[in-house]
């Protein structure tokens, strides 16, 4: 059978961590890895996604060219893939150049097929930089909790979603200036032509529930989407009368699955064989994912694909797990709540996170690392169980068996309840990699560890190896417990392979289980006589130390990023009196004229309305806000300040301003009438 296998396509912004891990990546592997076993013709597909407004801005902040940053953060994220041994059959990028050929085509097909509509709309514009601004360049106040640092597209305290013309006061997060709507045209999906479709599609899915619940409570309410940017950085739509614009992320980034496919055809030197995983319906297709992806590929590629005139295949388990957070919190770089990786792959082996991660997969519902949990799996599970089995058996039979695979003689009745309950566990644990269950399949990998641990407390081959009458017994012990080494490694190897890769080894065998049979492996015996090379140590003990600098060394860098985060606070002044404050006259003001100051950098000139009269007032503020910006804005006023001559102009007042890193941010009122007092 055909499985065409997708992970979401990582953004190439910034490294990953273990969240992004746990979510998208380590169950696809695994799930690869065991139907590569089975014999099944499987194909992983994945890529980064280097597209969009967030890699144009984080590639401004950090002084260089979006497409140096990409190439940065793509070779930062293969290194990352391959020391964790996540065994993609491809992984692409999006600023290839068959993937803007895909796209456009996409496009193309869904404008003839009455699919894509153009419309005039308003969006936010910085005059100061001649550029609208997508969500990601703007900050203001969220509209739902009046949060006062939410984001463009999100509010990062209540977790509301919404337009960036639905902010309140919107400025720019690279200059701090206010920014003013403008209307532009842009393309949208008409994503409610596709209702029914969609209906139908998701009622033949049998999806996991939060899956599935999510996707129809979304149709619901789904709308038409909007699919361009007015942006340089991007897949550049194939019109004439669209030139300065390209389509947005969401809508490119899905499509590099299918360019992504193509190209491995291309490089395979078999440029149709994309066709066979895409064009058959035979394949089964399955797609990893985060739970924030979710209406993305349940609904919105789906559609895409419904509007295209080439019968592309539709997927057919869409498996998105939830999220896998940090010690009680998100991971999260900019806060310093984030695991240094090349620390980490100094310490530990990339099989210890493998196995701790999937032990504690967020399948049906958030979860976390914590170094006490990794170090007691490591420990108690990896060390104690696992590896604790494996050398024993090993040791003994290099001890007593001439270090060779002994023969099974007459077996008793515990010997053949434990190769019953060692059955009924392997099909079990096989059942759950087919449902993508690695968090159950991991719990019973120990179980299985663990029944043969006990096994071989309770057959004390020890005392057998005494008596010769009774070392027939003891070899049978032996032979047993090796059986059951090697099917244990087959069943692990999916999480752990480079570690059950050792263990095949150590039984005789050469080479990779990669290129095993899942099923010519568990029917097929250990060879009598077979040599066994010495044993080595599988797993290290984390001791406590080791637990102690981690947790210190992730306090400290979420210290660090606190301070850079967190300018010094200015320390209070001298108390005054109320009868001092009294004497102070604030009063709202509209700035009915401003321009700049002739021969000076920082001054603006303003005609402020106070209500009594119209005043001109002078504010340093020419290096952060255009005149244009101020006119219309309503200002708090020190109405009764004493005149000063400023360039040889008199100013009649001073406008009030916040400080926000060394930066004078105004304080802007809403609809009081000019002239009112504030008290």
């Amino acid at each position: 059978m055909k499985i065409l296998i997708t992970s979401a396509l990582p953004y190439a912004n910034g490294p990953l961590h273990f969240g992004h891990i746990a979510g998208a990546y380590l169950p696809a592997d695994c799930y690869a890895r065991f139907e590569r076993l089975r014999g099944n013709d499987v194909l992983y597909i994945c890529g980064s996604d280097e597209y969009g407004v967030a890699i144009t801005l984080s590639a401004e902040l950090a002084g260089r060219s979006p497409k140096e940053h990409v190439d940065h953060f793509h070779r930062v994220n293969c290194d990352f893939f391959k020391t964790l041994g996540i065994s993609f059959d491809h992984f692409s990028r999006t600023t290839n150049e068959g993937h803007q050929e895909f796209v456009q085509q996409f496009f193309l097909d869904l404008l003839a097929n009455g699919y894509i509509e153009e419309r005039e709309t308003d969006q936010l514009y910085s005059q100061s930089e001649k550029r609208f601004l997508a969500d990601r360049y703007v900050t203001g106040i969220c509209p739902s909790c009046n949060y006062e640092e939410a984001r463009g597209d999100e509010c990062g305290r209540c977790g509301a979603s919404y337009e960036a013309t639905d902010l309140k006061h919107p400025r720019s997060k690279m200059s701090g200036a206010s920014l003013s709507l403008k209307k532009t045209r842009h393309y949208f999906l008409l994503c409610g032509k596709f209702k029914d479709q969609l209906k139908t599609f998701l009622e033949a899915r049998t999806w996991k529930p939060n899956v599935v619940n999510f996707a129809r409570h979304y149709i619901e309410k789904i709308h038409s989407r909007s699919i361009t940017r007015d942006l340089e950085w991007g897949v550049p739509l194939p019109l004439e009368e669209a030139k300065n614009k390209v389509f947005y992320v969401w809508f490119d980034a899905p499509i590099g699955y299918l360019s992504a496919t193509k190209e491995w055809a291309e490089r395979e030197g078999r440029p149709e064989a994309w066709k066979e995983y895409w064009q058959d319906p035979k394949t089964k297709y399955v797609q990893f994912i985060g739970k924030d992806n979710i209406p993305f590929h349940a609904l919105f590629f789906p559609a895409m694909i419904m509007g295209q005139n080439q019968p592309y295949k539709q997927v057919d388990d869409l498996v998105a797990n939830e999220f896998y957070n940090l010690e009680g919190k998100q991971f999260s770089k900019s806060e310093g709540w984030i695991i240094d990786l090349d620390r980490f792959f100094t310490r530990f082996h990339p099989d210890q996170i493998r196995y701790a991660i999937a032990a504690n997969a967020p399948e049906c519902g958030d979860s976390e690392f914590t170094w006490k949990d990794f170090q007691t799996r490591c420990n108690a599970e990896l060390l104690g169980k696992f590896g604790n089995l494996i050398n024993r058996v090993l040791v003994f039979a290099q001890n007593q068996c001439g270090g060779k695979v002994p023969a099974a003689s007459q077996l008793e009745e515990v010997d053949r309840r434990f190769e019953n309950d060692t059955h009924r566990l392997i099909v079990e644990i096989e059942e759950l990699y087919e449902g993508y269950r690695i968090r159950k399949a991991s719990q019973l990998i120990m179980e299985l560890a663990h029944l043969a641990n006990v096994y071989f407390d309770v057959k004390t081959p020890w005392k057998a190896a005494k008596d010769e009458k009774s070392r027939p017994a003891m070899e049978t012990t032996i032979a047993l417990c090796l059986e059951a080494i090697k099917n244990l490694a087959l069943v692990a190897h999916p999480i752990m392979p480079q570690t059950t890769d050792k263990i095949w080894n150590l039984l005789g065998f050469e080479g990779s289980i990669e290129g095993q049979r899942w099923k010519a492996v568990l029917e097929t015996p250990l060879k009598p006589g077979t040599a066994l090379p010495k044993p080595t140590i599988l797993f290290q003990k984390v001791e406590d130390e080791v637990i102690e600098e981690e947790t210190a060394m992730l306090n400290q860098m979420h210290d660090r990023a606190r301070e850079v985060k967190e300018p010094p606070i200015t320390p209070l002044k001298k108390e005054i009196t109320f009868d001092t404050f009294e004497k102070l006259d604030l009063r709202v003001g509209l700035v009915t004229q401003a321009q700049k100051v002739p021969k000076s950098k920082k001054l603006l000139q303003l005609e402020v309305d106070i209500g009594l009269e119209k005043r001109t007032v002078l504010s340093g503020i020419s290096q952060h806000y255009t005149p244009e910006e101020l006119v219309g804005k309503r200002v708090i006023v020190v109405a009764n300040l004493k005149s000063a001559k400023l360039m040889g102009i008199e100013s009649q007042g001073m406008i009030l301003a916040g400080n926000v890193d060394s930066k004078p941010e105004l304080i802007t009122l809403g609809d009081l009438p000019a002239g009112s007092e504030i008290t």
